[in-house]
């Protein structure tokens, strides 16, 4: 009795076990990542992260991702030794491991720790962990193992880029005689956005001051002079925009690029933050477009967001470095002190010192990469805005996507002329420097 016991006992281990080798395989597609992206985004603009920071948010998970799926594959390389500081330690990979759930995994294990909202990420983590156990448990749990082996490592170089030191930096010192600093602008008058970003640790660049711009014209109010007329273009272009209406094509242009996300609305006696996208955000978008239409498969994919996130990210610290050592005043500012104190620009200005343009720069930068990946003379219709109201733009390529972009930041009155030209040939400068200095492809 008790040997047909345990015979029945070992045949039905032996069907469990049996059962367990032919479960299926995970299904991850391309498609499971863009959500993991969008899941971000979507916190993101919950908590309403400066341009800059968001541009962190963005590069660490998917360097992570990167990473977790290619450690030994055939066609990337992975950026260990590549991108500063970084040295990925090999992680030992289980029999039947899934680098795809895994790269999802490690995306979502970083990107939690970078958000305010953490337990929307972690409840978006869990509804995936359920499905994913449910499927097959045992290459869920290998593929996991494996992807916090390399998150772990990517958050504890992540904690060395100095973020956290510039948390505790002074403000930027609005209290100045200079007429030609940077003040704050309304209807806030937020304090200076990260005085201090140049600080951190760049990705490719070898400091944040490898690409410094050329000074901007030297400030003046003496009619004639170069910053003068800058100034004056700002004005009298905007007062023709306005006159022409709200349906003009510069007004299209420039709200469709505002990207904002600390346009402040007033309501009687109430003020609030109208919830938008950053400019990496539109460009993570912008990517994610071009990988829907190529159809790129997962490596592809993965590896179009993070070169462009890298080349984000970059472009941040480079403009942000010049933006603080030049501190140059807004028009808003000066046209309200000299010109017309009712004037306001047709976008809401952004609380940071004006030159270089950060969209022109950021634009230049995911231009380049893009087409590097992509190819030039790539049409494509841009819908990231559509969810804020906005409608399909155009574009026949990335480069001329770029050049809108940062022209927009004239249009809606925000930024002189030189930073919107200078800044493009500086976002140019990084992109192109990230192409050529690392290698995603053996």
């Amino acid at each position: 009795m008790n040997l047909k016991r345990i015979a029945i006992s070992v045949f039905i281990f032996l069907m469990i076990l049996s059962c367990e080798k032919e479960k299926k395989s995970i299904e991850i597609s391309t498609e499971d990542y863009h959500n993991a992206v969008d899941k971000l985004t979507e916190v993101m603009i919950h908590d309403i992260f400066s341009p800059p920071v968001a541009s962190r948010i963005y590069v660490y998970p998917n360097i992570a991702a990167y990473e977790t799926l290619n450690q030994d594959n055939a066609t990337y390389k992975s950026l260990s030794k590549q991108l500063n500081y970084l040295e990925i330690n090999e992680v030992v990979k289980a029999e039947g491991i899934n680098l795809k759930l895994a790269s999802i995994i490690a995306y979502i294990d970083v990107a939690k720790e970078l958000v305010f909202s953490r337990d929307k990420i972690e409840a978006y983590r869990d509804s995936l962990y359920t499905q994913w156990k449910k499927t097959n448990s045992s290459q869920f749990k290998y593929s996991k193992a494996y992807a916090l082996g390399i998150a772990d490592q990517i958050k504890a170089w992540m904690g060395a880029d100095r973020y956290a030191e510039t948390r505790t930096m002074p403000d930027y010192n609005i209290y100045t005689e200079d007429p030609s600093r940077w003040e704050p602008t309304p209807p806030a008058y937020m304090k200076g956005i990260e005085p201090h970003w140049n600080k951190l640790r760049p990705f490719v660049l070898d400091s944040a001051a490898q690409f410094k711009p050329t000074p901007h014209p030297k400030f003046s109010l003496e009619e004639g002079t170069p910053f003068y007329k800058e100034l004056m273009d700002v004005f009298n272009l905007n007062n023709t925009i306005r006159a022409n209406g709200d349906d003009s094509e510069e007004v299209a242009i420039a709200r469709f690029w505002d990207c904002n996300p600390f346009v402040s609305v007033n309501k009687g006696h109430f003020m609030f933050a109208e919830k938008k996208i950053t400019p990496g955000a539109h460009w993570i978008g912008i990517c994610k477009i071009a990988c829907k239409k190529t159809t790129s498969d997962f490596e592809k994919t993965v590896y179009a967001y993070t070169k462009t996130s890298v080349a984000i990210a970059d472009a941040f610290i480079s403009c942000w470095d010049e933006k603080y050592r030049s501190n140059l005043i807004r028009p808003e500012t000066l046209i309200n002190k000299h010109l017309d104190l009712e004037w306001a620009p047709i976008l809401q200005t952004p609380p940071f010192p004006e030159y270089t343009s950060g969209h022109s720069v950021v634009s230049g930068a995911s231009s380049e990469v893009l087409t590097e990946i992509f190819g030039d003379n790539f049409q494509f219709d841009d819908t990231t805005e559509l969810p804020f109201g906005l409608p399909m733009r155009s574009f026949n390529s990335f480069r001329l996507a770029a050049q809108e972009a940062a022209v927009s930041r004239l249009y809606g009155g925000i930024h002189y002329r030189a930073a919107v030209e200078v800044g493009v040939d500086q976002g140019i400068a990084v992109g192109t420097l990230v192409n050529s200095k690392v290698s995603f492809l053996k």
